[in-house]
């Protein structure tokens, strides 16, 4: 009996052993199987071809890289718009801007003097997922209202760090736009940062803004990563004026644009080495996409829409403005590799609520779908179609492999064709460049396309236009 003592230690020491792996096990369970995370990031003005795993030469993205190796590459993912405020009201309502009345032929965007905004009685991701117990930020670029109706904060986010305008606004008095943006400096643009309500900075240092909206989403993640959250990082990089911080400066071949996306790349690779430090890679959804597509007006200073055609503005119903360089992770749960089907920023909204357990209103037409089933390889894409909107008329239609163009501008990122060629039938499986017209060999596919049209536009309902306020 002497040496019972030791005997007893001896099994406590047995159980310990075997409760402890247990107790870790079932605490790792319990957190795999909670609600899960969702981070979306968004750049701005990112093109087509400005990743290394879109196949840019000369831009290092490894962080996006290993993302998308680890994930899946989405190659026909769109935006709702070419330009920013109608893009980011798709993407945050799922719903197409002309029914929400957030685009307009006259204003394109939303400025510091506009008086609409994203109304009040929108559902945006960040309020649907509040009725399921989610916390929420929006850290980066806003772009939806600057009054307090219309901020980040009314519309469902706790909380909010950023700018509620763009980057390239509030320019100084008697300075001409486009030269202060080819040569900028930090006080050129007068732009508040904020922190919900209250002024940090004004002018913002944006040579800072990418490392400061990224330790912010750190620090977020830290502070809600023992319940379900929301994270939308809107970037305002890669818009015009570009700046980078020291760390960053001349380290791209690709010059001043290739140090502010590479600058990009590695917050993206801060959020990503966050979660799994704090144990939530298998429980977070990340997708990394951009609000349109680039700035090919400023040249060396703009993006690259790769193999595509037109950009930002102008030629933005070609692919070029509204193709996003698109990859979503979900370490354990998606089906890896390249996803080919169809797809849009709006369709992240019902998605989003699906995998939340939220359901969707049924009070309002929704342009998003599900897309849950083709992220796990379960089921077949549900979009068939893709509008192209510039402003607050319909451009184009794709359906499947074929998209015709109804309209087209006199400056469009395509000299190849003008209004007289209209309209313009090409098949995007074989010729995504948009360079063979074929629509004198396909007449039926024209008159299909056009039937669609009709039939979605029977569907609009006029509504106040929030950009002409």
């Amino acid at each position: 009996m002497k040496n019972s003592h030791k005997i007893i230690a001896f099994i406590f020491s047995l159980l310990s052993n075997t409760i402890a792996p247990l107790q870790s096990s079932v605490a790792a369970e319990l957190k795999v199987n909670s609600k899960p995370n969702f981070v979306i990031i968004l750049a701005d003005d990112l093109g087509y071809g400005d990743l290394g795993c879109f196949g840019h030469p000369t831009i290092r993205t490894p962080n996006l890289d290993r993302m998308a190796a680890e994930g899946q590459k989405w190659t026909s993912f769109y935006s709702a718009a070419p330009v920013c405020t109608p893009s980011r009201a798709g993407l945050m309502t799922g719903r197409l801007p002309i029914r929400t009345g957030m685009t307009s032929d006259r204003n394109h965007v939303l400025f510091p003097e506009s008086k609409g905004g994203l109304p009040e009685n929108e559902i945006t991701i960040a309020s649907a997922l509040k009725t399921s117990g989610y916390s929420a930020a929006c850290i980066g670029k806003w772009h939806l209202g600057n009054l307090p109706q219309y901020t980040a904060n009314a519309h469902g986010f706790d909380y909010f760090f950023g700018m509620t305008c763009g980057n390239d606004e509030y320019l100084q008095e008697g300075r001409d736009y486009k030269t202060s943006l080819i040569d900028p400096k930090v006080e050129y643009f007068n732009v508040p940062l904020m922190r919900n309500t209250e002024i940090l900075e004004r002018p913002a240092d944006q040579t800072t803004y990418t490392r400061k909206c990224t330790e912010e989403a750190i620090n977020f993640i830290k502070q809600n990563k023992d319940k379900p959250f929301f994270l939308y990082l809107a970037h305002t990089a890669p818009h015009v004026p570009l700046f980078r911080s020291t760390k960053f400066e001349n380290k791209s071949l690709r010059g001043i644009y290739g140090d502010v996306v590479e600058e990009l790349d590695w917050s993206v690779g801060e959020i990503l080495a966050t979660l799994k430090k704090n144990g939530l890679d298998n429980n977070t959804l990340v997708v990394f996409t951009s609000d349109n597509g680039p700035w090919t007006g400023f040249q060396e200073l703009g993006g690259s829409a790769g193999l595509l055609s037109g950009g930002k503005g102008n030629g933005g119903t070609f692919e070029g403005g509204m193709r996003e360089p698109t990859i979503f992770r979900w370490p354990g749960k998606l089906k890896t590799g390249v996803v080919m089907d169809m797809a849009t920023g709006m369709d992240l909204f019902p998605t989003i609520s699906k995998l939340a357990g939220v359901p969707l209103p049924n009070d309002r037409i929704y342009d998003g779908y599900d897309i849950s089933p083709v992220m796990f390889g379960t089921g077949k894409d549900p979009r068939d179609v893709v509008y192209y909107y510039r402003d607050a008329q319909l451009f184009a239609i794709r359906r499947g492999e074929f998209k015709v163009h109804f309209k087209i501008l006199p400056e469009n990122g395509h000299d190849s064709f003008t209004s007289k060629d209209l309209p313009l039938l090409f098949n995007l499986n074989i010729d995504p460049s948009e360079k063979q017209n074929i629509a004198a060999k396909h007449p039926e596919i024209i008159k299909e396309i056009i039937e669609i049209q009709k039939q979605h536009q029977a569907t609009l309902v006029p509504v106040e236009n929030q950009l002409e306020k």
